[in-house]
C-alpha cells in the first residue's frame, strides 16, 4: 500500500448542482462497493466503485426538492435518502427501484442514519425530536425528545447502544436506545452541529460545528476529551475510520483533513475542492475516503494502511 495520502480519482460534474451528501457501502452478497450521492438537483445517484473508478449505475428520481442526506444499510442492499420535500425514500441498490416513500411530516427530515442492525432509520426534526422509522413498516415507530432545537445531525453508536443528535444551537444529546432515556446533554459548541460520528468502539463521539472546531467526547462519562482547531471555517462533516485510528473532516474552507485519533493531530490536508465540502466518508476497510461538495465533484483519496 502507499505510504502517503493521495488523490486517486476525481469525478467532475457528478451532479448538475451542489452535492450535499455521500455514503459508501459494501454489499454482503457479492462484496461490491457502492457510493450513493445526493444533490441539490433532487437527484440521488448510485455509483459502482471498481478498478479504481466510479461508474454511474442508477439515477434515482422521486424527490421533489434537494437531497439533504443519504445512508446505506450495513448489508449494502438498501439506501435511504432524505430531502427538503420532507420525504424519506428507501431504494433497492441492486435494481435501482424505490422500495418505500415515507412522509416525515412538514419539513421534518434532515440527516438520515441506519441503525447498526439496519432495521430502523433515525432522522432529526425541526421540533427537536429524533424520529425513528421502521425499515420494514415504513412508518414512524417512536420518537426521542431532546426538548431542544432543530436537529441537524444524527449518529448511532456502532454497538447499537447509543444515539447522538446535534442541534442548530450547538447542543448535543446522547440517548440510551434500549430505554429511550436521555443520558447526556453536552454544551460544547455555541453554533450548529453539522455532523457527529462515534468511534468504531463506541467510546468516543466526535462533533463538527459551524464554530470551526471539532470536539471529542468520552461517551461513558460525557467528558470533553479534546478540542481540535485547524479548519478556517464551518466544519461540515466528520467520519471515523473503521480501524479506530483516524477520523476525517470537511469544511466550508474547501479542505478535507485527516486526524490521528490518538495524538489528535492533523496528519494530512487535501485542498482539491473548489468550494465547500459537505460530505466525507471512509469505505468499509478505511483504505479510501470519499469527499463531495458544492463544486459538484466527487473525490476519492487513497489512505495509507
Amino acid at each position: 500500500m502507499s505510504t502517503q495520502y493521495s488523490i486517486l480519482f476525481k469525478q467532475e460534474h457528478a451532479h448538475d448542482d451542489a452535492i450535499w451528501t455521500a455514503a459508501w457501502g459494501k454489499s454482503e452478497a457479492d462484496g461490491s462497493e457502492t457510493i450513493v450521492t445526493g444533490s441539490l438537483d433532487d437527484m440521488v445517484k448510485v455509483w459502482k466503485w471498481s478498478d479504481e473508478k466510479l461508474e454511474l449505475q442508477w439515477t434515482l428520481e422521486g424527490h421533489q426538492l434537494g437531497v439533504v442526506s443519504v445512508d446505506i444499510s450495513h448489508n449494502g442492499a438498501i439506501a435511504a435518502s432524505s430531502s427538503l420535500d420532507a420525504h424519506i425514500r428507501l431504494w433497492d441498490l441492486e435494481s435501482g427501484k424505490q422500495i418505500k416513500s415515507m412522509d416525515a411530516g412538514p419539513v421534518d427530515a434532515w440527516t438520515v442514519a441506519f441503525s447498526p442492525d439496519s432495521k430502523y432509520i433515525a432522522t432529526g426534526s425541526h421540533l427537536g425530536k429524533v424520529n425513528i422509522f421502521g425499515v420494514e413498516s415504513g412508518k414512524k415507530e417512536y420518537s426521542l425528545d431532546t426538548r431542544g432545537k432543530f436537529i441537524l445531525s444524527i449518529a448511532y453508536s456502532p454497538d447499537g447502544k447509543y444515539l447522538a443528535s446535534g442541534a442548530i444551537d450547538g447542543i448535543i444529546n446522547i440517548f440510551d436506545i434500549a430505554t429511550g432515556k436521555l443520558l447526556h446533554t453536552l454544551e460544547g459548541h455555541a453554533m450548529p452541529i453539522r455532523s457527529l460520528t462515534f468511534s468504531p468502539d463506541s467510546q468516543l463521539l466526535v462533533t463538527a460545528s459551524d464554530d470551526g472546531y471539532i470536539k471529542i467526547y468520552d461517551v461513558q462519562h460525557a467528558n470533553l476529551a479534546g478540542t481540535l482547531s485547524g479548519h478556517g471555517s464551518w466544519v461540515l462533516n466528520v467520519a471515523f475510520s473503521p480501524d479506530d485510528t483516524h477520523f476525517v473532516s470537511s469544511s466550508s474552507d474547501k479542505s478535507v483533513k485527516v486526524w490521528d485519533a490518538s495524538s489528535r493531530a492533523c496528519i494530512n490536508t487535501f485542498f482539491d475542492h473548489q468550494d465547500q465540502v459537505w460530505s466525507v466518508k471512509y469505505n468499509s476497510t478505511g483504505s479510501k475516503i470519499i469527499s463531495a461538495g458544492d463544486d459538484r465533484a466527487i473525490h476519492i483519496y487513497d489512505c495509507p494502511m
